[in-house]
């Protein structure tokens, strides 16, 4: 199962989602592999990896092998680092994925990931691709590479008119590149049940007949304290209610029927 989380819009918590639903994996037993694709990178960070320090074999040196009949290529296999976390692995991001993109496109590598995964997949039960909030070339790349799509949506008119926006490219993309890629839902994050104007904004959502996957996640500041504890939330405050839902949404993923949509 290869699950990407994306969405064009920043600051939809799609880093906190990505790691978090990895992290419940992992906890369930389940061999889980995190591939960061942002340049940010948040996903690597939450799970203790610091991207300003040299890491090798980082998710820019595995964009970067030649395959050139003259040169050695480190195996995929080589590239999941253990985290901190039983069942739990990451290919960490790199500064150098900006740079490095303008070369990545001129060689068309766009399906560099998807050929790494086709090794991976026999060694992980589950992998999660977290993304850039663009749509470039290493979101192309996950998209490309991916099974299953997840879009974070955190209830604002500018997230409304940006999802109608990233389902057109996302229909192209799918025509291109993949049509075997399976929207599973919209996932709604920093929910407040307490105000109106968010439940106005999902019943917009509901209207273009995207799938709403529940339960929606509520906003909490136990999130940012697990980011400073780079701790996901089932390890730094399994009871809390924000974790509950976290555990209810992954659930919810585990019975969706296997089809394209």
């Amino acid at each position: 199962m290869r699950r990407i989380i994306f969405n064009q819009k920043g600051g939809v918590g799609k880093s906190s989602i990505t790691a978090n639903l990895a992290a419940v994996s992992a906890k369930s037993g389940k061999k889980t592999l995190l591939i960061d694709l942002d340049i940010q990178g948040n996903s690597s960070h939450y799970l203790g990896f610091d991207i300003n320090e040299k890491i090798e074999n980082s998710v820019a040196d595995l964009f970067d092998q030649s395959g050139s009949w003259f040169s050695v290529s480190t195996p995929i296999k080589q590239f999941p680092h253990q985290s901190a976390f039983e069942n739990l692995y990451i290919i960490p991001s790199s500064t150098r994925l900006a740079a490095l993109e303008p070369e990545l496109e001129r060689r068309y590598k766009i399906y560099k990931l998807r050929e790494a995964l086709d090794e991976l997949e026999e060694e992980f039960d589950s992998i999660y691709i977290d993304t850039p909030p663009n749509l470039n070339f290493y979101s192309k790349a996950g998209l490309i590479a991916a099974d299953k799509l997840l879009i974070p949506f955190d209830c604002d008119s500018f997230s409304h008119r940006a999802l109608m926006t990233l389902m057109d490219n996302l229909a192209e993309l799918r025509h291109d590149h993949n049509p075997k890629l399976m929207l599973e839902g919209v996932v709604v994050n920093m929910f407040n049940a307490q105000a109106k104007f968010p439940s106005k904004i999902i019943e917009n959502v509901r209207e273009l007949g995207l799938p709403l996957l529940e339960p929606y996640l509520t906003h909490s500041i136990k999130m940012k304290e697990s980011h400073f504890h780079q701790l996901p939330l089932i390890h730094y405050a399994p009871q809390h209610k924000l974790t509950k839902q976290f555990e209810m949404l992954f659930d919810a993923l585990e019975t969706i029927p296997e089809k394209t949509s």
